[in-house]
């Protein structure tokens, strides 16, 4: 495993309370970076971060797509062979990513989710909504290419090559729910294993707002329909 390197790409926004906690229990090993992108951060976000020895780059446009495409942008000098897309409000285990790459590391797949549905959760971490609207959207995937999930989950790891290959463009809400479908799109073999999940520090930007939960669930549901139906449902692997 030392052998590959791995970049880590955390989006942040205001987690001065949990960002150290989720670098620190990251497992050490040669050649991992972490990069954390501040999302217009207000508090001590970023200078905790580089405290942690984190890459910290800056994207002020809101958005959790915005913030993981200037962690990719950023990602791009390491040049790594693994992705690893973590929170940084420590809902996540991050000492499980060994267990999330073995995987890849393995040869037997392209990119792994991290289900919170099939791993141990503490009480109410995952609030119903939240349980509601995963399920939803992977009923809708399964039905449009046949691609069986269980969750959209944001700890996940995957090969570099893979993700440039996507060419992710959602710049909100709708990033996780991309990835899985284009993955579907170009037939690429993806796995799920449990991990574990547990109340985040602080409230959800998204599911913890109603504003928030209404916004998430119509980018979410748009796009499974925009590229079900209208954007075509296999996408050709470019070389």
């Amino acid at each position: 495993m030392d052998h590959l390197k791995i970049v880590v790409i955390i989006p942040a926004i205001n987690e001065e309370h949990s960002i150290a906690k989720v670098i620190a229990a990251i497992p050490q090993k040669q050649n991992l970076t972490i990069i954390v992108a501040d999302n217009g951060s207000q508090d001590r976000t970023p200078e905790l971060a580089a405290a942690e020895g984190a890459d910290v780059v800056f994207e002020k446009r809101r958005g959790y797509g915005w913030a993981c495409l200037a962690g990719m942008h950023a990602a791009k000098k390491y040049t790594p062979d693994v992705v690893v897309f973590l929170d940084g409000d420590f809902s996540d285990y991050p000492e499980e990513m060994d267990a999330l790459i073995a995987p890849i590391v393995n040869d037997e797949c392209d990119m792994v989710i991290g289900s919170r549905t099939l791993g141990q959760k503490t009480k109410g971490a995952l609030l119903p909504q939240a349980i509601f609207g995963n399920w939803l959207a992977t009923q809708l995937i399964y039905f449009f290419w046949r691609r069986r999930y269980t969750d959209l989950g944001p700890f996940r790891a995957i090969r570099w090559k893979a993700l440039l290959q996507m060419d992710m463009r959602d710049k909100t809400f709708g990033w996780t729910v991309e990835m899985q479908i284009k993955a579907a799109q170009l037939n690429m073999k993806t796995v799920e294993i449990p991990v574990s999940y547990r109340k985040r520090i602080g409230v959800s930007k998204v599911t913890g707002t109603v504003i928030g939960t209404i916004k998430a669930s119509y980018k979410i549901l748009f796009l499974i329909f925009y590229y079900g139906l209208f954007a075509g449902r296999r996408l050709q692997k470019r070389t």
